[in-house]
């Protein structure tokens, strides 16, 4: 099969497209999905910078971890699933902790069954591709917190691919009675339209020097000692980047447990149109040009998702 793989760490060069690499073997708990499209996300250029060596099984690596394609391939305990199912999922359960070898910039993928859910009916495969580990990040975060309904929440990066989720599931799934997020001035009517109340210019503003203060701040950028100072009395802030930046109380840190019925659980909003990912207007990029989709989301000047597709 074709597959985008390194051999070395650094920077997008290292990246080569085989045309000769094996087919996925599948375990008894896992299929095998035919991969139509697959979404980019900062820890895989990080991973590929070699970032995440420690963790690392043995290189040559295939990235990728969001993946939207069509079982192709059962194992034998594989009970929710069957072959010709459309499917979308993030394939790394812990991917900070045992990254995975075989990704999805590739033909196919083996996945195992419990990370996979069926994908949205009104969806097509790019949007689907968009969605897992952006979508479970911002959900797992605000169950971490303990977010509520009738709470207040203050989104720092609300138009990137996490936070444009925060925004949305925490007016539509949790309730929220007042979100308030941080943008560029050209993004500020994004946020609005996502379901900001409030839109923060952060070139003309320091959000930890306003005065509304928050039950829970969601950092999606990686500016902790700020977040923890927006935080109103008994509220938490909550981390993505604490694993690089730790974050002082009443904040924390987690990394992203990905699960399919977690996804199962949200597809609802999905299917009713009332969660949307966000794409850049510049996708989907085409397989051949997966490297300069790297180097555009390494440029942190996209809007939303970078999503790959077709993929042969």
């Amino acid at each position: 099969m074709k597959a985008w793989q390194y051999q070395e760490y650094g920077s997008v060069e290292v990246l080569k497209l085989a045309t000769d690499v094996a087919i996925p073997e599948i375990n008894n708990d896992q299929v095998l999905v035919k991969v139509v499209a697959a979404a980019l996300n900062p820890v895989d250029y990080r991973r590929r910078l070699g970032q995440m060596k420690a963790a690392d099984p043995p290189l040559p690596v295939i990235p990728g971890l969001d993946v939207a394609g069509v079982v192709v391939k059962v194992g034998s305990e594989v009970k929710g699933l069957k072959e010709g199912d459309e499917v979308y999922g993030d394939v790394n359960e812990k991917a900070l902790d045992k990254p995975t070898k075989l990704g999805t910039l590739a033909e196919y993928v083996a996945v195992d069954e419990k990370l996979l859910a069926l994908k949205p009916k009104n969806m097509d495969f790019v949007e689907a591709a968009a969605l897992p580990l952006a979508i479970e990040t911002a959900y797992e975060g605000l169950e971490r917190a303990n977010f509520k309904e009738g709470q207040s929440i203050l989104v720092l990066n609300g138009a990137g691919g996490v936070g444009s989720f925060i925004i949305q599931l925490a007016k539509h799934v949790f309730g929220a009675s007042k979100i308030a997020a941080t943008s560029s001035t050209k993004k500020l009517e994004l946020l609005k339209s996502l379901g900001a109340d409030i839109a923060i210019d952060y070139t003309k503003e320091k959000f930890e020097e306003l005065p509304d203060k928050y039950d829970v701040v969601y950092d999606a950028i990686g500016q902790p000692e700020e977040a923890v100072k927006a935080v109103k009395e008994g509220g938490c802030a909550v981390s993505i980047t604490d694993f690089e930046k730790p974050i002082p109380p009443p904040g924390f840190g987690f990394v992203l447990t990905s699960s399919g019925s977690m996804l199962t659980k949200l597809n609802p909003y999905l299917e009713s149109g009332k969660v949307k990912p966000l794409l850049d207007p510049r996708t989907p990029f085409p397989f051949e040009k997966v490297k300069e989709a790297f180097t555009y989301l390494e440029s942190h000047r996209a809007t939303g998702k970078i999503v790959i597709y077709p993929i042969p």
